[in-house]
């Protein structure tokens, strides 16, 4: 790889390391931000962020990065299959492909489905929850009824269905495809939470003073319905991209030649043994990516909740007072019979 490329995977990378650093800074001014970011439990949902972060950028930096095109064949005799090197630091694969170069531009396809997915699935399924949760009666009955359909029905099932109306399907079309048969579960806890604050009395305050209808679910009730929302987004990603790879090995998702990481393992299944990098390097980035993913949304779960955030802190306090050592038979709880003895 030339050296340009290795200055500008550099640059990516301590751009990447600058911006969460950033975003830790500016998360520091609030208490959810410092839960998340200082608390000793969190340090997995840290990583996992820089994690994020750092793929993240060298997605978007593919262009600079990645010194050759996805596609190119660079020579289909003498560097079919070779081990990684200098010159290709993942090595090759079978049909002579740069694989650094291909898990480059195959993330920001993967990432790319993956985040506008469950966009698509975390907008339905919000609108769906708080519609049924405000409402309630007939409406509730009606939209809960169709998310027990939508839960029973395989959603592989569905996607195979789809897949079968094009003979390649369009990202776009894919990426539809997942958020509209992903949303069912957040409709449910969106729900929960809707049902639980229209009752609150900051609720019945704005209704007291005429505020309307949607004004009250989408500036009272549904930011107190944030957290279940943010975690479901940050799990819900990596499972996307899991079913992306999924699809995209069976050839009915990403088609060649745009790489994506599940269609980079579908080519080289007939080559583990001869060159298992080619498999290695798309299977290690997927499992790192969705470990990530849910670590940070562990984090925020519980950065999120404060209730979480009181049980951890208690946790770990010390226990109040000390012992004497001096007195060994002194017990510091000011209300036991020895003491008051």
């Amino acid at each position: 790889m030339p050296a340009a490329h290795w200055l500008a995977l550099a640059v990516t990378l301590s751009a990447a390391w600058l911006t969460v650093a950033a975003i830790r800074r500016a998360a520091l001014t609030t208490a959810t931000g410092r839960t998340f970011f200082t608390s000793g439990t969190h340090g997995p949902a840290r990583w996992g962020l820089l994690i994020l972060a750092t793929v993240a950028a060298l997605a978007l930096a593919a262009p600079l990065v990645a010194p050759y095109a996805p596609s190119a064949q660079l020579d289909i005799v003498a560097l079919q299959n070779r081990p990684p090197s200098f010159a290709h630091p993942l090595g090759t694969d079978l049909y002579s492909r740069d694989v650094w170069s291909r898990l480059l531009f195959g993330a920001r396809v993967s990432l790319a489905v993956g985040a506008l997915g469950m966009g698509v699935a975390v907008t339905v399924g919000t609108a769906v929850g708080a519609v049924a949760g405000y409402w309630r009666g007939a409406v509730d009955a009606v939209l809960m009824r169709v998310v027990d359909v939508g839960l029973s029905v395989p959603r592989i099932f569905v996607l195979l269905v789809l897949a079968g109306l094009w003979e390649r399907m369009p990202v776009g079309v894919l990426v539809l495809a997942i958020g509209l048969t992903s949303w069912f579960g957040t409709s449910r806890l969106v729900r929960a939470e809707v049902l639980a604050a229209r009752e609150r009395e900051f609720v019945q305050a704005a209704r007291a003073v005429g505020a309307g209808t949607a004004r009250i679910v989408v500036r009272h009730i549904l930011p107190n319905a944030a957290a279940p929302i943010f975690v479901t987004a940050a799990l819900g990603t990596g499972a996307v991209m899991l079913l992306e790879s999924g699809l995209s090995f069976l050839g009915i998702g990403v088609a060649a030649p745009l790489p994506s990481w599940g269609n980079m393992i579908a080519d080289a299944r007939d080559s583990v043994r001869s060159a298992p990098w080619s498999v290695l390097a798309p299977g290690l980035a997927i499992g790192l990516v969705v470990t990530a993913c849910a670590a940070v949304a562990d984090g925020l779960r519980d950065a999120l909740d404060p209730r979480r955030a009181r049980r951890a802190s208690e946790q770990l306090a010390p226990f109040p007072g000390s012992w004497d050592l001096s007195s060994p038979m002194r017990d510091p709880r000011p209300d036991t019979p020895r003491n008051r003895a």
